[in-house]
């Protein structure tokens, strides 16, 4: 089923369970089996690779926290192949577009709804706006792979983005915001939590209702301080994995706040 072993006997820096762990990765991403097979049970693996179980399974945690493969428990259980989520990398400000270039997937748009409207206290308070001024809507569903990934609710000052609802929706929000007005985002504040799925939401996205998703509350910044996005971004749990890079010495902050 998984073809050739590899030589665990070679003398590398690379751990045993780390070899094999590049080792069924390379069987799966070549067609050797596909999604939802199952592999060969675990006794009869380790053997095979001449490793004890404990081992193999350090290789297949590593491959189960990747997300290419699934285990189950039971009687019908083992270890299966599964589509790894797509990786969603919040470091740096990118937009979606940005993100799935980072994962090598090609991103794609739905545009849902549009329009100038009045804004909700949230949206007005995250833009600074003052009374009477309206902005612009755009929710789109967007997807990688040709399945629906995540669905952003945009809202820009209406008054700094002139004719934004006739040029074209489908591509980069903030490739527009940054061509054609000079104001894309510079800095943000965002806010993660989880979420449960409304109908209306679950229907665009493709998932049951009450499904979890991951909704990532933006409020970005032009260069010179201005408000110029409020977001609401929500992430389908099952098939995203959300990632932020931090450090010492990075501008980067995380803060958990009470509800």
């Amino acid at each position: 089923m998984l073809g050739d072993k590899p030589d665990l006997s070679a003398s590398t820096a690379d751990p045993s369970h780390a070899r094999i762990a590049t080792w069924l990765l390379g069987r799966i991403s070549g067609g050797w089996v596909l999604t939802g097979d199952k592999l060969p049970p675990e006794a009869e693996l380790a053997e095979s690779l001449g490793v004890s179980r404990m081992t193999l399974r350090q290789a297949l945690g590593s491959l189960e926290g990747q997300g290419w493969i699934e285990r189950k428990r039971g009687r019908s259980g083992g270890s299966f192949v599964r589509e790894p989520r797509v990786p969603v990398d919040l470091t740096g400000l990118p937009g979606f577009t940005e993100q799935m270039r980072r994962a090598n997937v090609r991103a794609g748009a739905r545009v849902v709804r549009t329009g100038i409207v009045d804004p909700t206290p949230e949206v007005a308070a995250g833009l600074e706006l003052v009374r009477g001024q309206r902005v612009v809507e755009i929710v789109r569903v967007r997807s990688a792979r040709r399945e629906p990934l995540a669905l952003e609710e945009t809202y820009l000052p209406a008054h700094l983005f002139p004719g934004l609802l006739d040029r074209n929706l489908n591509a980069s929000l903030y490739a527009l915001m940054r061509d054609h007005y000079a104001l894309a985002p510079q800095s943000a504040q965002e806010w993660l939590e989880p979420e449960i799925s409304s109908v209306e939401q679950a229907a665009l996205l493709g998932v049951e209702p009450g499904s979890p998703l991951m909704l990532v509350t933006r409020q970005a910044r032009a260069a010179d301080g201005v408000p110029v996005e409020f977001a609401h971004d929500r992430y389908r749990s099952d098939r995203t994995r959300i990632t932020l890079q931090t450090g010492l010495g990075t501008d980067t902050t995380i803060t958990a706040e009470p509800r």
